[in-house]
């Protein structure tokens, strides 16, 4: 895109803000959701060594990152608004422009993103105009979208702010959002993303030298699994605040004494012993550490001292200090998808019913773990009371890759420590406690990672796809631009 990278963050955290906030009501801890993909464009979930239950699988899907969001009733003007735009002789106001822009700079200000608040009106209301000219031409090619689809996504968008449907529905009440504009969005969000799966599907080809040379950059790229380290050791001289020239002049012939003694292959632990005014302990070692753990003074004395050399002496505020390079351990990097990061994790998972409400099965969870941290077995009680298949195998999922679970159970286990149970965590099929057991690295098959490329392969080419495809649909659509969002 022949956008500035600070204008391609910015864009793209706008947009992500737009799609994460189509359920935001307006309260403290606002509503989020992240729609799933209608089965039109799904396929079939894999299902990992372990007997993972098959409803916290996420199915693999081609879709693209989608920008509608939840809007008030804005489309006519409010007491004191205007319209800034029409698509399609569709309004859009300030109000909305305005309410649009207050979720997205909350992101944008933890960012450091110092762009003028007129410069993201302006990406605010071109985000809008695209979303609405979208919705257009779906409508004019005769897509629907079923109720239980967006019953469906309800559910999701509950589960992910941790609360049931109609919990949902008196937030909606309560921030004086009518629930049939909130279905509205949901269906109009659905409609666009069925659109642009069908519409991209047909633009995106590759060819098999394109994959082969995406795996190889792909092993090309090397990422830090552990950063560097060195060991320093130092002899300090320390200067008085109310030091006389004479006293000053003195301590520096001291510790360059020192350091010439150090070069010249004395041990510098006794060294340390005999002229260090700091710690003495350990032959003045500071430890291993990566950089950022030193002192900067240090780090840049030693740049280019090999281990067992010595720098200095220099000086801080302190004193004098000779630093001794004890050992250096360099950096250790691995290439990018030829490993991944998993996780094996057991769950116990409670359906909210008739007869148990989500608050009872939310307080059983919580006293399932304050029995599970006194001991007992957390497998025993998952065979005895889990309503997820499974229950069979204590709670166990087996050994998963990341975006293999639903967004709103692998975020709450991602943050898990080993052998950490987490408070009851809602997701759309019920309630879970989780348990992780163990962390790797596993290692990929050449399959694996050409699949692996294949994918970024898709998504890059998706992406640059939608762009093009978006400027069409924009350019097809009537728009009018009245006075600027203010």
């Amino acid at each position: 895109m022949p956008e500035s990278s600070a204008s391609k963050s910015l864009t793209a955290t706008l947009a992500t803000a737009v799609a994460t906030a189509l359920a935001a009501v307006l309260v403290a801890a606002p509503v989020v959701a992240q729609v799933a993909p209608t089965p039109a464009a799904s396929g079939s979930a894999p299902t990992p060594a372990g007997g993972a239950a098959p409803s916290l699988r996420v199915t693999p899907s081609t879709q693209t990152v989608t920008r509608a969001a939840r809007r008030t009733d804005t489309r006519a003007p409010q007491a004191g608004d205007y319209i800034v735009a029409l698509v399609n002789s569709d309004p859009i106001t300030n109000h909305e422009v305005r309410t649009r822009l207050a979720r997205a700079e909350r992101q944008l200000d933890a960012q450091g993103d110092t762009s003028s608040r007129d410069d993201r009106l302006r990406r605010v209301l071109d985000l809008l105009i695209e979303e609405r000219a979208q919705v257009a031409l779906a409508k004019e090619q005769g897509m629907r979208i079923e109720d239980s689809l967006v019953e469906q996504a309800e559910q999701t968008v509950a589960a992910q702010n941790q609360m049931t449907v109609p919990t949902l529905h008196e937030r909606l009440r309560a921030d004086g959002m009518p629930l049939a504009i909130f279905r509205d969005n949901l269906r109009n969000q659905l409609m666009v993303q069925r659109l642009r799966e069908r519409e991209l599907e047909s633009r995106v080809r590759m060819t098999e030298a394109e994959v082969d040379q995406a795996v190889l950059d792909m092993r090309s790229q090397r990422v830090v699994v552990e950063p560097a380290q060195g060991e320093l050791a130092q002899v300090l001289i320390e200067v008085p605040e109310n030091a006389t020239a004479a006293q000053r002049n003195a301590l520096r012939e001291r510790a360059e004494t020192v350091a010439r003694r150090a070069r010249s292959g004395e041990d510098f632990a006794a060294l340390v012993r005999e002229f260090s005014d700091g710690d003495r302990s350990n032959g003045g070692s500071l430890g291993l550490r990566p950089a950022e753990r030193l002192p900067e003074l240090f780090v840049r004395a030693t740049d280019q001292t090999p281990a067992g050399g010595v720098a200095g002496p220099v000086q801080s505020g302190a004193g004098w200090h000779i630093i001794k390079v004890l050992q250096r351990v360099e950096e250790k990097t691995e290439s990018v998808g030829t490993t991944v990061a998993q996780t094996r994790a057991r769950h116990i998972l409670l359906r909210a019913s008739p007869r148990l409400s989500e608050a009872a099965a939310r307080e059983r969870l919580a006293d399932l773990r304050r029995r599970i941290d006194r001991g007992e077995d957390f497998a025993a009680l998952a065979r005895e009371l889990s309503q997820d298949p499974s229950a069979a195998s204590g709670g166990e999922l087996g050994w998963v890759s990341p975006g293999q679970f639903v967004p709103e159970f692998e975020a709450v286990m991602d943050t898990l420590d080993i052998n950490q149970i987490s408070p009851p965590v809602a997701s759309r099929f019920g309630l879970h406690l989780i348990q992780v057991l163990e962390r790797r690295d596993a290692p990929l098959s050449e399959r694996e990672q050409r699949n692996l490329a294949r994918a970024a392969l898709r998504e890059r080419k998706i992406e640059q796809a939608y762009t093009a495809w978006a400027q069409e649909v924009r350019g097809r659509a009537w728009v009018e631009l009245r006075e600027p969002p203010q």
